[in-house]
């Protein structure tokens, strides 16, 4: 009798220690996975190691490893990131992903960035103000919140250029600029910044901004319950000055006098 108890005994504790493990598990293998463009830098672009990383992907990296998180880094053709979205292929958009005219599209964390719409010219194009830019060609991301701006408040702005050209990157759209093919980038200000740099000498940002905004993560629709485990992990980061560590890897681009969170 005795002999039985102690083997049920040992029984119960190995399928305790199994279920115990089994927990452990599923807390590690949960992934988070980002859909992003990877020709947004700095908030997302593949490095000179052919990894992808930026301001963004670094946050999301930060968020996973204090969950215990796999993160997963999902380029998206940025046309198709609602139907990403909405199939459940991603979890979560996060790449200069703008709030405002989007607020009842998705269910999001509160605003990280203070960005700004801005025109990027040639410094010997003549081009002074946005008043130069009449009969121009002006180079625009397709979907992005600078055609938002050109379609909607800024529309009479738009309509003074000689033509607009969508493009599905800005990285082509700064090759044409560079070429002459266009004379002007309606762009985000921290990915203008990231362009300059890169390119050095010979360009320049217009001093009157197109538009301003607030970039945040965007969730599907609803998806309240992982919206709010993001969200309480960013205000930790937030508030024990990780998030502007982090910012300040990005001090070139602008990034540490653009964040909003925690202010």
């Amino acid at each position: 009798m005795k002999k039985k108890r102690i083997l049920a005994l040992a029984l119960v504790a190995v399928m305790s220690a199994g279920l115990l493990a089994g927990c452990g598990s599923k807390s590690k293998d949960k992934t988070f996975t980002v859909g992003f463009d990877a020709e947004f830098p700095p908030y997302g672009f593949m490095g000179d190691d052919g990894e992808y990383t930026g301001f963004d992907l670094d946050l999301a990296q930060e968020v996973c490893t204090r969950n215990g998180w796999t993160l997963v880094k999902q380029p998206i053709d940025w046309d198709s990131k609602d139907a990403e979205l909405e199939a459940g292929t991603i979890d979560c958009i996060w790449n200069g992903f703008t709030v405002t005219g989007r607020e009842d599209q998705y269910t999001w964390t509160e605003p990280y960035i203070d960005n700004s719409q801005v025109f990027v010219v040639p410094t010997d194009g003549g081009i002074a103000s946005q008043v130069d830019l009449a009969g121009k060609t002006v180079g625009v991301q397709k979907d992005s919140s600078a055609l938002a701006a050109l379609e909607g408040d800024s529309a009479d702005l738009a309509a003074t250029f000689g033509k607009m050209t969508q493009y599905a990157d800005y990285n082509t759209a700064f090759m044409d600029l560079e070429q002459g093919a266009i004379d002007a980038v309606a762009i985000d200000i921290g990915v203008a910044n990231y362009q300059i740099n890169q390119r050095g000498e010979g360009f320049k940002i217009l001093d009157e901004h197109l538009s301003t905004e607030q970039y945040a993560v965007g969730f599907k629709l609803g998806n309240t319950e992982l919206r709010d485990e993001v969200q309480k992990t960013l205000n930790e980061m937030a508030d024990d000055g990780t998030i502007a560590k982090i910012a300040d890897n990005y001090a070139d681009y602008g990034i540490p006098d653009s964040l909003c969170i925690g202010k």
